[in-house]
Order: structure tokens, then sequence, then C-alpha cells
């Protein structure tokens, strides 16, 4: 394994692969419960909360483009 990641890192696809553990998914849940306000459910039972989580990034996503289209 020791040899197969230095010989990863040697090649410039491989530098870049390992690059991309740099990238935090985190700062999105953040966002969303501090700019968006979302701290809780509202519904119970795990489809609805899928359902009611899909509108909340819906939203977060529309309200991204809207701000991207207008800059």
């Amino acid at each position: 394994p020791l040899a197969a990641m230095r010989h990863r890192l040697a090649t410039p696809d491989g530098k870049r692969l390992y690059a991309l553990r740099k990238q935090t998914p985190e700062p999105v849940f953040g966002i969303i419960k501090s700019v968006m306000g979302f701290r809780q459910f509202s519904l119970r039972g795990l489809e609805k909360v899928k359902a009611e989580w899909r509108l909340v990034t819906m939203a977060w996503n529309i309200k991204r483009m809207f701000t991207l289209a207008h800059a």
C-alpha cells in the first residue's frame, strides 16, 4: 500500500485526486443553519425528514443560483 500511494502521488492525476480530500462539505450545513435559520425538522419519520431536507437543500440551491446570476 505504501508503494502504491507513493506511485499515485508521483503522477499529476494522482496528486489532483488526492488533493480533493482537502474539500469538506460541512460549511454548507453551517450555512443552512445560520443563514437560512434551519435548526430542526418539523416532521416525524424518516421519509418525511428526507423530503423536508430535500426541500431545504432545494431552497438553498435556488437562493445560491439567484445570487450567482445577479452578481
